[in-house]
């Protein structure tokens, strides 16, 4: 057989299908249209609606609602990308196994390493949050875990240094808290023991249960999502007899800016509809059945977000809202303790399904990426009784695990963001790939077509007349800056710009459909209001990622030949 060296070879659909069936035999297809929408609802309807929500609030005031349903049509665009390559390439490899078919294996690969770093990063900050909810709930029935087991070395240490510096009074409460717990830790030899216990428990017990089956994951899963949208629910209607309208006035008290400020976070809260994808081969129709979720977990999210956006600003004053657990906040200050006591306990289960969904992702793309050759032959090994990937498994649990114990995460938060959206970029942009190559005569389900010709180039036009004629305020930020400072701070918004032009001339010559069009830019847009420090980090975890797959990926793939 000729040996193929090129880059960018690619899989066919027949090929990634052959593969799948002989290398998943062993899994349950137990999952059916309402497994997976309580899947995507378990991984949207986490931390985002119990702590995000109140800072975007805080900063757009009650037109915050309308940056939700925005950032909702901003995924719908995706989550239909997401559908049609879920209908032609019912696979487990999610955005990964779809580059490997429109853009070839190094695309692929990238992806894929892209993904590894959404996937675990995002569940370090889940399990991070989960134990400071539960701490939080535990302190409110009276039980205190030492605060030494609650935190993490950086944290602690950091406000000590502070205290020695700055006396007790510059500190916050939660500064103060650490400090304590710095002073009572237990040392060994100068080196105090301090780390996060529950958020590495959380993490083992919920691997744990991914390990023994996708079928007490799919219940555990269900039973979580019914609590929780229960729990969602009554905070809607309960709240909505303590609303006050004048809270709602002024609408939009810090203008459009304000409202746009709160776009890292509000997409934060939606992130998760992609991971369906990945339980593509634990479907019983995934073809049919996927397409249908995704869009049904995006509705049911975007209603259930907009609904107690405003019953939180209509409640209290958006300037009340800057808080970390603002559901439980509003019922506290109106007296409803009960409420805040019942949401508390239900906040921690909210964010366990999310860390659920993810530790169920993470192992299977993994494990797509060993059966392609690209990582080592273990990460596909399925266990004989329980029908799981149990070794790529057991290494996600540890990938999350330790650093959930001991490093500070909050940094990580848009980093999440950063692998999220270069993926959702590359499944929109790869349905114009199937569109043009006519693979998409093989989807079951297939983004709505709407001729972009000229409507792509007309907004474009459209956008920069608009900017010349109103946007002073943006030229003049522009004309501050160096050289060096654009190329710092804007090349994105650069690279944003010149998408949107060259795609104007591509849907000129070759009639893309504008709704995969519309996908690509938005979430290009979204991807500029990230810090560029993120970027930096990204880049030297592509780097690590490009150095394993030229060391052994590249030369163990099975499109090497």
């Amino acid at each position: 057989m000729e040996k193929n060296t090129s880059l960018f070879r690619k899989k066919t659909v027949d090929q990634i299908m052959s593969d799948a069936q002989s290398g998943s035999d062993g899994l349950h297809k137990i999952l059916g249209v309402r497994d997976l929408v309580s899947l995507g609802i378990a991984a949207i309807v986490g931390a985002g609606i119990f702590s995000t929500i109140g800072l975007a609030s805080f900063n757009g005031g009650p037109a915050v609602s309308l940056l939700f349903v925005f950032t909702a049509i901003a995924c719908v665009f995706t989550a239909l990308s997401y559908a049609q390559f879920a209908s032609t390439v019912p696979v487990s490899g999610s955005a990964y196994t779809y580059a490997y078919v429109a853009f070839g294996e190094l695309f692929a690969w990238i992806i894929g390493w892209a993904l590894i770093l959404e996937y675990a990063v995002s569940n370090m900050v889940v399990a991070i949050s989960w134990s400071k909810y539960f701490v939080n709930m535990l302190r409110g029935f009276g039980i205190t875990i030492p605060g030494f087991l609650t935190i993490d070395p950086g944290s602690a240490a950091e406000a000590f240094e502070k205290l020695q510096k700055s006396g007790l009074t510059s500190l916050t409460t939660t500064e103060q808290y650490a400090a304590a717990a710095y002073q009572a830790a237990p040392r060994f030899g100068d080196i105090p023991i301090i780390l996060d216990l529950p958020a590495g428990i959380i993490t083992a017990l919920v691997t744990a249960l991914v390990y023994i089956g996708i079928r007490e994951s799919r219940t555990a899963s269900n039973l979580m999502v019914i609590l929780k949208v229960g729990v969602v629910l009554l905070v809607i209607f309960a709240g909505a007899f303590y609303v006050k309208p004048e809270n709602w006035t002024p609408f939009a008290p810090n203008g459009v800016k304000g409202v746009l400020s709160g776009v890292a976070a509000v997409f934060f809260a939606f992130i998760g509809f992609d991971s369906i994808s990945t339980t593509a081969e634990e479907c019983k129709d995934p073809q049919r059945d996927m397409p249908k979720a995704m869009i049904y977990c995006l509705l049911i999210c975007t209603v259930l977000y907009v609904l107690i956006t405003l019953v939180l600003t209509g409640m209290v004053n958006y300037k009340e809202l800057n808080v970390n657990d603002p559901l439980a906040f509003v019922f506290e200050s109106v007296g409803l303790d009960f409420m805040a006591g019942l949401i508390s306990v239900s906040s921690v289960i909210a964010i366990t399904s999310a860390l659920l969904v993810y530790q169920l992702g993470q192992p299977r793309i993994w494990m797509t990426m060993s059966r392609d050759g690209l990582l080592w032959k273990k990460f596909a090994t399925i266990h004989p009784k329980y029908k799981t990937p149990s070794f790529a498994t057991i290494i996600t649990g540890l990938v999350v695990g330790i650093p959930a114990l001991f490093f500070k995460m909050d940094f990580f938060v848009d980093l999440t963001s950063v692998g999220t959206f270069f993926a959702f970029i590359l499944v929109c942009g790869g349905v114009l790939y199937l569109d043009h190559t006519g693979i998409s005569e093989r989807s079951k389900f297939r983004v709505p077509y709407v001729n972009g010709k000229f409507l792509v180039g007309a907004g474009f036009i459209a956008a920069v007349i608009g900017l010349t004629m109103y946007g002073d305020s943006v030229t003049a930020e522009w004309r501050a800056l160096t050289f060096y400072e654009i190329l710092e701070h804007k090349l994105l918004t650069i690279i944003f710009w010149f998408t949107w032009l060259t795609l104007s001339v591509m849907s000129f010559k070759y009639n893309f459909s504008i709704l995969p069009v519309m996908g690509v830019l938005t979430n290009l847009y979204l991807m500029t209001e990230l810090g560029a420090s993120n970027w930096g980090i990204f880049v030297i975890w592509l780097v690590i990622g490009l150095v394993i797959y030229f060391s052994y990926g590249y030369r163990k793939s099975k499109l090497a030949g």
